[in-house]
């Protein structure tokens, strides 16, 4: 039985890099004969170490991003492109059983499988895992924001990444305190580990690992296949037989790139935990804190109002105020599905334009005479429907024109940098931000036809 391989503890697999679409001549496909000599040592590795052969179609190259995989010979569509039995997967399991017993069971698989990766790291050379283990890239080569400077992160403090950032660093510095006791006590084993080193570990497994029925599981070799959002390609685990497996989803001529799809993210995902981001992303998403503000005098009725009907308030840190987080989405004018604003976010605005205690138990009374969701339905007082909009409004006005300032800020840096590495960091920056403007001048347009069309009905 073949099943998709996905998620690995909440996180998505992706190559801690930007991905694009390329062919390569074969005379490119190994440009040097370090890279010949890396592709025949490590085929020769894994070879080994399954006793079969993984693919016969597929040579290991290079492009402007990294390693990749390339057609060596033609390859037609429903063909089997490469089998990874499931005894090479490196998986979380494989920690030494006198390491596990000082590692708490609270501890996520994550970061064991990280404690693996450092072990592994220790051995260098004498590890049976080296060559896979010495392909990973290096810290240098990673750009998750966890890795970024207070500066580098001023970037992108406009975007709930920021946040998102500083919350995974505090988390991780959590999970290397916890590890310690395991670490330090077999210094022959992992060396002398510090927070940096670990933080790489985990970075790795983050942006590498896949779901598989052993659990979260790196697997060697397909790490080299690069991402195409348009493939219907994707790696598969046959639980019955054991192996992960590639179906190919379109004919290959020799030197093409072969292309997998590993899902569907936003740049804030792709930036927080993989390390790049990509020009006009059709996924990126805006986070949307609402709060209903404490000098509010139904204050109290609201924030019931909400909690009983699952608009889940939040603290906030500044201790003036309690909101809700939404999510929305570029809205596009040609989509047939014509989606605008979340259904949830327009009803907590509807409940912050209400100002008496009449009209908020109307709405309660109608919500529990339907199907128990809060304000979802327009206001009967057309007025206060278009108030309620216009919160929204202003809202996603203020965030667009701070938004729009950052970037242009951004790009005149840009422009001005020398060094390579800011300026990545800074084009990350620029794509997040334009990538977030985007969903906010679509949902602004929409309300503001919205509000228009109410407009026009009550005169």
């Amino acid at each position: 039985m073949r099943t998709l391989v996905g998620v690995a503890s909440n996180f998505y697999r992706f190559q801690p890099h930007r991905i694009p679409h390329c062919r390569w001549q074969v005379s490119n496909v190994v440009a040097s004969s370090a890279k010949q000599s890396f592709h025949d040592d490590f085929m020769t590795w894994i070879r080994n170490k399954t006793s079969l052969e993984i693919s016969s179609v597929l040579a290991i190259g290079s492009s402007h991003y990294g390693r990749s995989l390339f057609a060596s010979q033609c390859i037609e569509c429903g063909e089997c492109i490469l089998k990874i039995p499931h005894s090479v997967h490196l998986t979380p399991d494989k920690i030494l059983p006198a390491v596990l017993s000082l590692v708490a069971d609270d501890i996520e698989p994550i970061s064991r499988l990280a404690v693996v990766v450092l072990a592994e790291q220790k051995l260098g050379m004498d590890s049976e895992w080296f060559p896979y283990i010495n392909s990973l890239p290096r810290i240098s080569d990673m750009h998750n924001t966890v890795f970024w400077t207070q500066d580098e992160l001023k970037m992108i403090k406009l975007s709930p990444v920021y946040e998102k950032t500083i919350q995974l660093k505090s988390f991780l510095a959590k999970e290397f305190s916890a590890l310690k006791p395991a670490l330090q006590n077999f210094p022959s084993i992992f060396g002398d580990v510090k927070l940096k080193r670990f933080v790489h570990a985990y970075s790795l497994v983050v942006s590498r690992a896949w779901g598989t029925s052993e659990g979260v599981s790196l697997v060697p070799f397909a790490d080299f296949l690069n991402h195409d959002r348009a493939s219907e390609s994707v790696l598969l685990s046959d639980e019955d037989k054991g192996f992960s497996e590639v179906i190919a989803d379109r004919n290959y001529a020799i030197g093409d790139e072969i292309l997998i799809r590993y899902g569907n993210f936003s740049n804030s995902t792709l930036m927080l935990n993989f390390g790049f981001t990509l020009q006009d992303n059709i996924h990126d998403q805006v986070e949307i804190t609402m709060d209903v503000p404490l000098q509010d005098p139904l204050h109290s009725m609201k924030m019931g109002l909400l909690c009983k009907h699952s608009l889940q308030p939040i603290s906030n840190k500044s201790l003036t105020s309690s909101g809700s987080s939404f999510i929305i989405k570029e809205i596009k004018n040609s989509s047939k599905k014509r989606k605008g604003i979340p259904l949830a976010l327009r009803a907590f605005a509807r409940i912050l334009s209400v100002s008496t205690c009449e009209d908020l138990k109307a709405l309660s009374i109608n919500a529990f005479q339907s199907d128990g969701r809060l304000a979802r339905q327009p206001l009967k007082d057309i007025r206060i429907e278009i108030e309620a909009h216009r919160i929204l409004l202003s809202k996603f006005e203020t965030m667009i024109e701070s938004r729009d300032a950052a970037i242009k800020d951004l790009e005149l840096s840009n422009e001005r940098g020398h060094d390579a590495q800011p300026s990545l960091r800074r084009q990350m920056a620029i794509n997040l931000l334009k990538g977030e403007l985007r969903v906010l001048k679509s949902a602004a347009a929409w309300i503001t036809n919205y509000c228009e069309s109410l407009l026009a009905y009550v005169e």
